[in-house]
């Protein structure tokens, strides 16, 4: 008698549940080509990790290969190669941070402080397009403009520089270089999610601030950037959270043997122990783990400080 009242709970919940997918099956049926995707190509894959605790060897498998335990990992403490990679990207990824992040917060208040709604839509469409660009065709575009018979050197003619500069083999300016293109790539499409945030704020806030005489700086101080705040704050977090991912495809496609003691990164580092050297399955898998567990400590941590001064975070 007391066994059957469980049973008929659970049955309820079933055709509860059951009844809930279908009143909405729509919306099951919208993100279900989502669901899918992530499952084969994200969730699915994950299994492969296990390589990094392995002698991967390619005829018997990742099953099949033997088990090393953490060799994998004390190689990789070892390698003076990963920790000039890890260097390398720590610094790459915070100065991106620090020099990048304001960038589309700035544009998208210069475009929102824009009265005719046809400059502003010229100018956005003007700074968001290189976003769709891939970076196979930035880095010619780059490569031309700073090469030694480019654009750029023959400027530098005009004003006196008789020796033409190849700046793309000068490892002090590699990163300016690195930090300027991605800017110029990406700060319109950035732009746009500060845009929407602005759009949502209550256009009377502004209304009252000009009766009250506020000029044009101290409402964008008081009303807009407070207004944006969350995003902003959850856009940093994905930014600290993605620290030990400074930009594999722009830095393959500019970097070179002279500056590869400033631009190698742990992607990279990666790319070359796992296609360029004697390949190396089980030990670019560690490097790759190791990775991935920085970035979720970063972002963990990120969220937990976000919430202490009082932000929404995103857990």
């Amino acid at each position: 008698m007391n066994s059957s009242i469980p049973q008929r709970d659970v049955s309820k919940r079933l055709k509860k549940y059951v009844g809930s997918i279908f009143a909405n099956k729509y919306t099951y049926m919208l993100i279900f080509p989502a669901l899918v995707f992530y499952a084969i190509f994200s969730y699915y894959p994950m299994y492969g990790i296990v390589m990094a605790f392995k002698d991967f060897k390619v005829n018997l498998g990742i099953l099949r290969s033997p088990w090393i335990g953490f060799e994998n990992f004390e190689w990789l403490i070892k390698d003076k190669f990963f920790w000039e990679a890890f260097r390398n990207t720590v610094i790459i990824s915070i100065s991106r941070i620090i020099i990048q992040f304001p960038g589309p917060i700035i544009l998208a208040l210069m475009l929102n402080e824009m009265f005719l709604k046809k400059t502003k839509k010229i100018y956005q469409t003007i700074y968001t397009f290189p976003n769709f660009l891939s970076w196979v065709i930035v880095a010619g575009i780059v490569k031309n403009f700073l090469a030694i018979g480019g654009p750029l050197n023959g400027l530098l003619a005009m004003v006196g520089v008789e020796e033409p500069i190849n700046f793309l083999i000068i490892p002090e300016i590699f990163r300016p270089i690195l930090y300027a293109t991605d800017i110029w790539k990406g700060v319109g499409w950035g732009s746009i999610i500060y845009l929407a945030a602005m759009s949502s704020i209550n256009p009377e806030l502004y209304e009252a601030a000009i009766i009250d005489g506020a000029n044009r700086f101290r409402r964008i101080y008081h009303i807009t950037l407070p207004g944006i705040r969350e995003v902003a704050v959850l856009l940093l977090l994905f930014a600290v959270a993605g620290v030990m991912n400074a930009g594999f495809d722009q830095i393959f496609n500019l970097y070179n043997p002279v500056v590869r003691p400033v631009s190698e990164i742990i992607d990279t580092y990666i790319y070359e122990i796992t296609f360029r050297s004697k390949p190396d399955f089980g030990f670019s898998t560690a490097v790759g783990l190791f990775k991935s567990v920085i970035n979720l400590v970063l972002l963990v941590s990120a969220d937990r400080t976000a919430k202490l001064m009082g932000a929404r975070g995103i857990f």
